[in-house]
């Protein structure tokens, strides 16, 4: 058993690999950077975070929303500023996981992890249309045809293979199987090595070339603090996902430290910027990658591509690569979430599809924050909607009021408006046992309750806070009865 898990991670890591490859390379040229930055960044961060992070089977590398976050330090202060800001990004991420900040991931709302999802595969589909390019011209007659058949044939095998055997990862059958045919039958078409050419040695250990002073921090922190963020963001969303395909659990705060070493390593080593990639991922996981012998067999087989596979690697079809990257983005796209959305409340359709429109027309990072604040501002709205009282008249002619709910800054007008201190009898009771108080706005809002029955000339009396109530009006130096 242990010899087949150990083939299927291989297996899938190699595939893996020829997916990173193409991928890398076009977010380096992104972010106006040496292709082998990004295939050095790809190796290190992919091998280190494999072998020590947190969640087996999800695969890191140099990332798109890290390359789009830099590209702007590169055009104005270099290469060496860079290189900084990744060391730099790097503790911030070894910082937040130490500080066990991982689990801030459970704040993202289910209808947002749909939008992400969604999201980020119309993004990587979209992303492959770049290849149908060539000189920033639109591919058209004999090389437009070639390019989408070869893109077909992969696609039919890596749909077809899987209902024959399972004993191979359909995508490198693909690859190769494609890759093959293109160079015996001569045709004319793309390749890798039209986009970059990938042989170089080993990265070797070089601090970056700059003045370590407040100046330079002031320039690189800004940028380090946006990459982390988003490096973050993004792989912790990925390892939510890949734990639910898995049905595994991963640790969050652990994925964080790696991933942080693993870029301050990149940076010293002339490396990209990196977090976790969600097609990557995608393609390790179809491909049976499950262990962590998969991610770093995807890391090492990239630095094997540089030192000695070049010549070959670089024959690979662009078309195959395309080919399997839409077959990831049609896995990944949530199709389930189109057919719940006359099934679930209007708001948490409206969230999924902000997060997803959001995610395809700016980034990530802003799509994810907007998600959180439209389904925190529904939730504070169904919530304040729910607060209400019951009351009634006692023998001795005193009135009692039964708050039920919770409250809190956005229930703090309904509270108030259930009751009538102008035409209330001179002695009220307030029980608060089915009432929660969340927040410092509660507790003010008791407090302009008790001043307005003060004024009318009546006593409020309260009943039943909780400990925790209790303690809130201490600090805020309120009295109660």
């Amino acid at each position: 058993m242990k010899a087949k898990r150990l083939r299927a991670d291989v297996l899938a890591g190699l595939t893996t690999s020829f997916a990173l490859l193409p991928e890398c390379i076009a977010f380096a040229l992104v972010a106006h950077l040496n292709p082998l930055m990004g295939l050095y960044g790809a190796f290190i961060i992919c091998t280190l975070t494999a072998l020590f992070g947190g969640r087996p089977g999800m695969v890191s590398g140099a990332a798109g929303s890290m390359a789009v976050v830099i590209v702007a330090l590169v055009v104005q202060h270099g290469v060496q500023y860079l290189l900084a800001t990744v060391l730099l990004g790097g503790l911030i991420m070894i910082a937040f996981g130490l500080l066990k900040l991982g689990k801030l991931v459970r704040m993202v709302p289910y209808p947002v992890m749909l939008g992400f999802v969604n999201g980020l595969a119309i993004v990587i589909a979209l992303a492959q249309l770049e290849h149908f390019k060539n000189g920033g011209a639109w591919l058209s007659g004999t090389p437009l045809y070639m390019m989408l058949g070869l893109v077909a044939v992969t696609m039919a095998v890596v749909y077809v293979l899987p209902r024959l055997t399972r004993t191979v990862p359909p995508a490198l059958v693909a690859i190769l199987g494609v890759g093959l045919a293109v160079y015996l039958l001569g045709l004319p078409t793309r390749t890798l090595g039209d986009m970059a050419h990938i042989a170089g040695g080993l990265p070797t250990l070089a601090l970056p070339e700059i003045a370590w002073n407040p100046d330079t921090l002031r320039i690189i922190a800004p940028y380090a603090i946006l990459m982390a963020l988003v490096g973050l963001l993004e792989t912790l969303l990925t390892l939510n996902l890949t734990d639910e395909i898995t049905e595994s659990r991963g640790y969050p705060d652990r994925e964080c430290v790696a991933l942080g070493v693993a870029n301050v390593v990149s940076g010293a080593f002339g490396g990209m910027g990196g977090c976790a990639m969600i097609g990557q991922t995608m393609i390790n996981l179809s491909s049976g990658g499950r262990g962590r012998v998969s991610g770093a067999v995807a890391g090492v087989s990239i630095l094997l591509f540089i030192l000695f596979l070049s010549p070959l690697i670089e024959r690979i079809p662009l078309a195959a690569l395309v080919g399997v990257m839409f077959v990831v983005s049609q896995q990944t796209f949530a199709w389930a979430s189109l057919r719940v959305l006359n099934k679930v409340p209007l708001n948490d359709v409206l969230v999924i599809i902000a997060v997803t429109v959001i995610t395809v027309f700016t980034d990530l990072a802003i799509a994810v924050l907007c998600g959180i604040i439209i389904a925190a501002l529904n939730f504070a709205w169904q919530q304040a909607r729910q607060l209400y009282a019951d009351s009634q008249l006692e023998n001795d002619g005193s009135k009692l009021y039964r708050v039920h709910g919770t409250l809190f800054f956005a229930s703090t007008t309904p509270f108030l408006n259930q009751f009538d201190p102008a035409n209330d009898p001179a002695q009220v009771t307030l029980d608060c046992q089915h009432l929660s108080f969340v927040d410092y706005s509660a507790i003010a809002a008791l407090g302009t309750l008790r001043e307005r029955y003060a004024k009318a000339g009546k006593h409020l009396r309260v009943l039943h806070l909780s400990e925790r109530c209790k303690k809130l009006l201490k600090r805020a130096r309120m009295q109660h009865d």
